[in-house]
């Protein structure tokens, strides 16, 4: 560990002798900091500053710096050391383990942008030089991308399909839009618990963002219901899109804690026809209806 510089012609003193040299961190890492983005609420978007010199306790106890009241968090689960490369994330022997990246970890130097998930808990780490700048660009981030499963949300979509509505209304072109939602997910929440729930949205999130195009988009409407906007698709490759998402969460394999989890999704899909004066709300009611039709028709189907 690195001392701090003294000067040799100073006297030595006995304070000097029982002094704990500082650590010192990289100008990069300075007045970095972690910014809860998952569970929405009160708190999303908080700053919680790291210290160049102090660990920062993350936990349940009353003595953590980063305190959380969640059933999920150890009572001493995680720590963020300073040291001379930056930040270092350690688990303190934690119940339900601490992850970056969503893998876990025993200790690992934390990076810029670094998801950081504490039991239920993800918070995104910042160690750039404007950390002011950086802060604003993630709340920002925080309004139109989905906490847990870094895809956009709800209000990124409307705005999405309302100007690709308008696009292809005006010119009169195909557009499509699938709403799916996990079969029986209460049951895995109950049975599994909530830490497997949110690794089932998270792992199908990223498994299926790999098959939308660019132009296309993928978001989480809320809760386990996702939405998949489909800009110059007509009705009939819109069906193929639909069965080939509900073939790929099928055939997926979910492990959590070395238990493999069966997942299947309900598809409903509803297209615009050509000349139609429909509003975006109006076309995902419409594909709606047809995700509960596949519900009550026995769920792990596509209805149109």
């Amino acid at each position: 560990m690195p001392e701090v510089p003294r000067d040799n012609n100073a006297e030595r003193t006995t304070s000097d002798t029982l002094c704990t040299p500082l650590k010192v961190v990289s100008p990069a890492c300075r007045e970095a900091c972690l910014v809860h983005i998952y569970p929405s609420g009160p708190s999303m978007g908080r700053r919680y500053p790291l210290s160049m010199t102090i660990p920062v306790l993350i936990g349940r106890g009353s003595d953590c710096a980063i305190h959380i009241d969640d059933h999920s968090v150890s009572r001493k689960h995680a720590r963020i050391e300073p040291i001379a490369q930056g930040y270092l994330a350690e688990d303190l022997g934690s119940t339900n383990g601490t992850f970056v990246n969503d893998r876990p970890i025993q200790q690992q130097l934390l990076e810029d942008g670094d998801y950081l998930r504490v039991g239920n808990c993800i918070y995104r780490f910042l160690a750039g030089g404007n950390i002011e700048s950086e802060y604003h660009e993630e709340i920002y981030r925080l309004a139109i991308i989905d906490g847990l499963t870094d895809i956009p949300n709800k209000r990124y979509l409307l705005e999405f399909l309302t100007r690709e509505l308008s696009r292809a209304q005006r010119h009169h072109r195909p557009l499509s839009v699938l709403l799916f939602d996990i079969d029986r997910f209460k049951s895995i929440n109950d049975e599994q618990g909530h830490l497997c729930g949110d690794y089932v949205l998270r792992e199908m999130a990223t498994h299926l963002k790999g098959m939308i195009r660019g132009d296309e988009l993928l978001a989480r409407y809320g809760g386990e219901e996702f939405a998949v906007v489909l800009p110059e698709c007509t009705h009939d490759n819109a069906l193929i899109v639909a069965e080939r998402i509900r073939s790929l969460v099928q055939q997926h394999h979910f492990r959590f804690d070395e238990q493999t989890i069966s997942v299947t999704v309900s598809v409903g899909v509803a297209s615009l026809q050509d000349g139609e004066a429909i509003t975006p709300t109006e076309l995902i009611d419409r594909a709606d209806e047809k995700l509960y039709e596949a519900k009550r028709t026995g769920r792990n189907r596509v209805c149109s």
